[in-house]
């Protein structure tokens, strides 16, 4: 399935996706109650803003990247930009300078089609528009407990740097340890998990 860059018209089919694949990908890592509160409608709401905000810089540095199916059907979602200092749980805004990390933000497919290769695609994808775009290294952050995911990020060519740090996943307290993965961009670089 090709990649290609989201717009505004996938704003729904993401936040659906991606509620759908927190809630099948962390049913045995995050707190049921949470899981199950998570609305389709808040998260396109917040896409939405992203989106607005976004289109007020002069240079976006985020890039969402989305895979469809031959019907046009949203299958998987990823993103990436630059580094956020202080982890992925920070609020920090976003700078519009430029730096020479960036950082995976999130990568979810379908849950019906996880193995088929569409995360591997977006994987390459990111990685392949980060070094484009001058990055010479690229982070993550996943769940500690996430063992599947953690396999498949090792399978990218990303090793565990000792970062650390814990999540606060709904505003409350609770709070989920999360680990950082890195590694090395070049210009050619492309992903194969």
């Amino acid at each position: 399935m090709p990649v290609r860059e989201m717009t505004a018209d996938d704003i729904d089919a993401v936040a659906e996706l991606r509620v759908c694949a927190w809630q099948h990908a962390y049913a045995d890592l995050l707190p049921r109650p949470f899981l199950d509160a998570m609305s389709v409608e808040e998260d396109a709401a917040r896409r939405r803003e992203m989106f607005a905000q976004a289109a007020t810089l002069t240079r976006n540095p985020v890039t969402n990247l989305v895979t469809e199916s031959a019907e046009g059907a949203v299958t998987g979602w990823a993103a990436f930009g630059p580094n956020r200092p202080g982890g992925a749980h920070t609020s920090a805004p976003r700078a519009e300078t430029a730096t020479e990390e960036a950082e995976l933000y999130a990568i979810y497919v379908r849950p019906d089609l996880l193995g088929t290769g569409l995360g591997r695609d977006l994987a390459g994808a990111c990685l392949e528009g980060a070094a484009r775009q001058g990055f010479t290294r690229v982070v993550l952050w996943v769940i500690e407990g996430n063992a599947r995911a953690r396999r498949f990020y090792e399978r990218a060519g990303f090793t565990p740097d000792g970062g650390e740090d814990t999540y606060d996943i709904d505003g409350q307290g609770t709070h989920i340890p999360i680990v950082r993965y890195g590694r090395p961009l070049t210009v050619t670089d492309s992903c194969s998990v």
